[in-house]
């Protein structure tokens, strides 16, 4: 039988169960960009299964509106770059963990369009009326592909052609909506295109080789968890991963 003290303390241990409410999974914040998104989808996923309480919150942008979104405040633990100019810029500001940065993944660029479409090289651009391509100033997609339109010689003669787009995604959704007749994109994004196909795959000899980056933040570089993801990332699943959806390994 309980005694009155008893009775107390059993209400004051359910008065803090129910103040304490059920326990909040720890967040890990990654910036990534946006050509990673079905990769870091599916990693994040299987990190969070083997780690129990960690949710893996995930922002997805241009590398260019990613970083600025870092350097005004935006929580983050990881960034991904799809290119060097962003994580370098970054790393200036000690916004990034600088022993931590390190190449994470390659892609090559590619043109998309309909899949009766006869283009199959850079000349053949000439005689189209628009082509999507990221705004160079923020996608590092579209700086790769304006660098090869001017090493190649075309890029004024194209450059009323061009559409710009916010990232690579768009430029793939402009090209699947017909508003395009195709589009200057990552070989990984192309293989995800449902109306359009790959026609052809620009000289890598045009452009530097499209590098991502990967590194901790500042708090990354003080978080168990972001520090566990990071390792996760650059192993073994993550390569088999990045093979799957296009992207060249590290």
């Amino acid at each position: 039988m309980m005694t009155a003290n008893s009775r107390i303390l059993w209400c004051l241990l359910a008065l803090l169960l129910f103040a304490s409410g059920p326990v909040q999974a720890a967040e890990l914040h990654v910036m990534a960009a946006s050509s990673l998104k079905e990769v870091i989808d599916e990693l994040s996923d299987s990190f969070a299964r083997k780690t129990p309480g960690v949710r893996v919150v995930k922002t997805y942008a241009g590398s260019g509106a990613l970083a600025k979104q870092l350097e005004n405040g935006a929580p983050a633990d990881i960034f991904i770059s799809a290119n060097v100019r962003w994580a370098e810029y970054l790393k200036l500001r000690n916004l990034l963990s600088a022993l931590t940065v390190t190449e994470f993944a390659y892609n090559t660029l590619v043109f998309a369009g309909p899949a009766g479409s006869k283009v199959s090289s850079l000349d053949d651009l000439l005689k189209l009326e628009r082509i999507a391509i990221g705004s160079p100033k923020s996608v590092p997609a579209g700086e790769y592909a304006m660098e090869a339109l001017r090493n190649a010689g075309i890029d004024k003669r194209l450059a009323s052609k061009l559409v710009l787009a916010k990232d690579v995604r768009e430029c793939l959704m402009y090209a699947e909506r017909g508003e395009v007749d195709g589009a200057l994109v990552f070989r990984s994004d192309a293989l995800q295109a449902r109306k359009s196909k790959i026609l052809f795959t620009l000289p890598q000899n045009l452009y530097s080789r499209a590098t991502y980056p990967i590194a901790l933040t500042q708090t990354g570089a003080h978080s168990r968890d972001a520090q566990a993801f990071y390792r996760y990332l650059l192993g073994p699943e993550a390569k088999r991963v990045l093979v799957k959806y296009g992207f060249v390994a590290r």
